[in-house]
């Protein structure tokens, strides 16, 4: 569910949408950009449009530059080049349209490369996705894979860094084909770099990005593309439960108050405009004078610290009765998302190595959404080994804090494995 965060706004001490201070950029970062060789007018799922290059780091560098944040820099083995890929894809209604994302290589000389895909936590501020942002928390997982020797792609979504209209939040289809598409785009930039990606795909991610991890290693292990297979998957403190752990715990006051009312916010407005039917005016589950402004917090123009001063500090300054109701016994269209949602451990059955990482204690995804995916996979007799990934605190904020640890963790495993 989140990004990086410091939060100043109404005392809260760490949120998933606001970006950081930024860091100096890439050295030579926007000095050279190449159009894709394929031809444009093939409109093809995962066709390269443009890569643009936004630098390299040695690896005394990116020791240095993850260090600032907090991440962990013991795997970093090499430099890494930098890249922002342009890409096809398509949009909840199935049509075409165009997305972004940051492609991580690995500066070690090696010819056939292995892949992680990470997805990312919450952003609301299109500024912010891994591909844009300028600061360690957004690419920095992707750096951490690349200088461990893996070529890391990590997807904006759709309606995030350079792709046009509104992020559908919380929508796993489209995160899962942006993810693939994704991947594709990179196989095809890699090619014309004279490397490749060997095939073998390692799948992680954050928070909303680890929902998003288990929709592409899905989609993966069905075949989708038949140049990558899944190999491994480690997803990070995800809401995967949202209607039998996650809004609960909201409803109950046991997350961050402040993020809980801009979750709420972000996802019955998304979910209205991807699925209609969640609401007809925004009246009917938002207070005055929210009512007014909550849809154009979360249309990717608005800052997150804009964003978290403009919505009240408790969700009972936020929903209206109706709101609550709504939250409290899912009807309609908002349960049939709901239900999507969280097929995501409920609906496949993982035939490859699978761990869950996640922290106790979680303030903004309730470590109980990580339990009920492991007890769903188990079902299906599937061991999901759950791995505490200790006492990590960042910006205030331990499931902010999951995301630093979770990656250094992840990172280790995948390295380990062949």
């Amino acid at each position: 569910m989140t990004r990086r965060l410091k939060i100043a706004a109404a005392g809260a001490a760490g949120a998933a949408i606001i970006a950081a201070g930024a860091v100096p950029a890439l050295a030579g970062e926007g000095t050279k950009d190449r159009p894709a060789a394929a031809q444009e007018h093939a409109a093809v799922r995962g066709q390269l449009i443009s890569a643009r290059y936004l630098g390299t780091r040695s690896a005394d560098e990116v020791r240095a530059w993850l260090a600032t944040e907090g991440f962990d820099a013991s795997s970093v083995r090499y430099g890494v080049d930098s890249y922002r890929l342009l890409y096809r894809t398509v949009d909840a209604r199935g049509r075409t349209t165009v997305a972004s994302g940051l492609f991580v290589l690995p500066r070690n000389g090696e010819r056939r490369l292995r892949t992680v895909s990470y997805t990312h936590g919450t952003t609301s501020y299109i500024a912010d996705a891994p591909s844009m942002a300028q600061n360690v928390w957004g690419p920095g997982p992707a750096v951490t894979y690349g200088a461990a020797g893996f070529a890391a792609a990590a997807p904006d979504y759709l309606g995030l860094g350079e792709g046009p209209g509104v992020h559908p939040w919380k929508d796993v289809p489209t995160e899962t084909s942006a993810s693939l598409d994704m991947l594709r785009a990179a196989r095809q930039f890699t090619l014309g770099e004279h490397r490749s990606l060997d095939g073998r795909v390692f799948v992680t991610g954050f928070s909303q990005g680890a929902s998003s991890a288990l929709g592409l290693a899905r989609a993966l292990q069905d075949g989708a593309d038949p140049h990558f297979r899944l190999r491994a998957v480690a997803p990070i403190s995800g809401g995967y439960d949202f209607r039998g752990a996650e809004l609960p715990a909201l409803l109950d006051g046991k997350l961050d108050p402040k993020m809980s009312v801009a979750y709420v916010s972000y996802l019955l407005t998304s979910w209205n405009r991807i699925h209609g039917g969640v609401y007809e005016k925004p009246s009917d589950l938002f207070k005055a004078p929210y009512a007014d402004r909550v849809e154009k917090y979360f249309d990717g123009t608005t800052p997150g610290p804009v964003m978290l001063q403009g919505l009240p500090g408790t969700l009972d300054d936020l929903l209206t009765p109706r709101g609550f109701e709504l939250l409290r016994h899912p009807s309609g269209t908002f349960a049939k998302a709901l239900q999507v949602d969280g097929e995501v451990c409920t609906a496949w059955t993982p035939r490859v190595p699978l761990r869950l990482y996640k922290i106790t204690n979680d303030d903004q995804a309730v470590t109980a959404n990580t339990g009920h995916c492991a007890a769903a996979f188990r079902a299906r007799g599937v061991d999901a080994p759950v791995v505490d990934v200790g006492d990590e605190v960042y910006g205030g904020s331990r499931h902010l804090g999951s995301n630093i640890a979770g990656t250094a963790l992840a990172v280790r495993w995948f390295a380990g494995l062949r």
